[in-house]
């Protein structure tokens, strides 16, 4: 097979690691993995995976590049044979749906985030993503909202939740030393146990929480310190917004705005607990996944995803949205427990993701998806 799958850009986020994920997948296999988009810091990752780069703009919003746009998929799937077209994000979902149509190939889309849709305009960008042969659903909470937003039965939908490598979210490969040397570049001591660490990681966008976070912080006491990790994408207001809150709670050099981060496995093994404080709701949480892969407890917000990939009171927390002093009480329960029982909850956390949201199964099962999107067009 020669599958093309089409998104705005390659850097940090979900949507651009399950790319590359299934084009190592689809190279392993003995297939060819295609990528349309406008490039990025995971380029590298993606040659290393066998995959081949379109460098397109396909993630312009700007109605007049439809037609360009769709003009360059068509030459790339009639260039290299392509199968199958999967649209990972809505921009490039229109022009890659006409192309998919002028070839007669199947088109595949992947409904990776809850999009709001505030007035019909926005609602009709936005059901593009509703419009593939075949629907995949990161999540049960992302299949429902699909069928509600856009009437569509249940059996036109598919759950593949966003998978986590377990190869290399595994805390066996983490070093104490790789730990410390984040530690002291966080500037949070040298050694393990100096200062309990809060990690929230995302990028620096309002409905993330970093804000419910910094005010929960406050209210621990101690000397706990926050980390923020995660880029600001050009967000200087935000970014801040986020230094003027700490730096009038009393808390400036408590919370630390750590920035991009090229090993989230060694990250997480840095923190004591890793929060997601999203005040609206997460498709699926793939940091909540990535973190008890760590064998690290969490706390989140109590909807969307996170309802799945957290179980209340094992792995983690779930608490109120957008309630400071509801995350800060969760987050001081983890940080009481003795080390043998958060080592043993952590342990339980890492077995249960394996079994559940391990990227080996998003991989099966997205590989078969293909296959049947052949099967069912009358292709090879």
């Amino acid at each position: 097979m020669n599958i093309l799958q089409v998104l705005p850009e390659l850097n940090a986020g979900g949507v651009e690691r399950t790319t590359i994920e299934i084009a190592q997948a689809l190279s392993t296999a003995g297939h060819m993995p295609h990528v349309a988009c406008n490039g990025g810091r995971l380029e590298d990752e993606l040659r290393a995976a066998g995959g081949i780069l379109h460098k397109l703009q396909v993630g312009s919003k700007n109605p007049m590049s439809l037609r360009r746009n769709t003009k360059a998929l068509i030459d790339i799937i009639k260039t290299h044979n392509i199968d199958i077209i999967h649209a990972r994000s809505r921009a490039p979902a229109w022009p890659a749906k006409a192309a998919a149509t002028a070839t007669n190939i199947p088109f595949i889309t992947t409904y990776h985030g809850i999009y709001n849709a505030k007035s019909g305009l926005k609602r009709r960008y936005n059901a593009v993503m509703a419009k593939g042969d075949i629907v995949i659903a990161n999540s049960k909470f992302t299949k429902a909202h699909i069928m509600m937003e856009h009437n569509i039965d249940a059996n036109d939908i598919v759950v593949i939740p966003r998978g986590v490598d377990m190869s290399v979210f595994d805390p066996k490969l983490v070093s104490l030393a790789d730990i410390n040397a984040v530690r002291k570049k966080w500037g949070v001591g040298d050694k393990v146990n100096d200062k309990p660490v809060i990690l929230l990681p995302g990028r620096l966008t309002r409905w993330k929480g970093q804000l419910v976070a910094v005010e929960a912080l406050k209210s621990l006491g101690g000397n706990a310190v926050l980390v923020l990790l995660g880029d600001a994408q050009g967000r200087d207001d935000y970014v801040a917004e986020i230094e003027s809150k700490a730096k009038s709670l009393g808390l400036g050099a408590r919370v630390i705005l750590a920035g991009h981060s090229r090993s989230m496995a060694t990250a997480l093994s840095v923190a004591d607990v890793v929060v997601s404080a999203s005040t609206d709701p997460e498709a699926f949480g793939r940091v909540m996944a990535e973190a008890q892969a760590m064998a690290r407890l969490v706390v989140a917000s109590d909807h969307g995803g996170a309802r799945e990939t957290v179980l209340d009171g094992a792995g983690g927390y779930l608490v109120k949205t957008n309630d400071s002093q509801a995350l800060a009480e969760a987050i001081t329960k983890v940080l009481a427990l003795p080390k043998t029982q958060y080592t043993k909850r952590g342990q339980r956390a890492r077995k249960r993701i394996t079994e559940v949201y391990s990227a080996r199964a998003m991989k099966t099962a997205t590989l078969a998806l293909y296959e049947r999107a052949l099967v069912n067009r009358g292709g090879k």
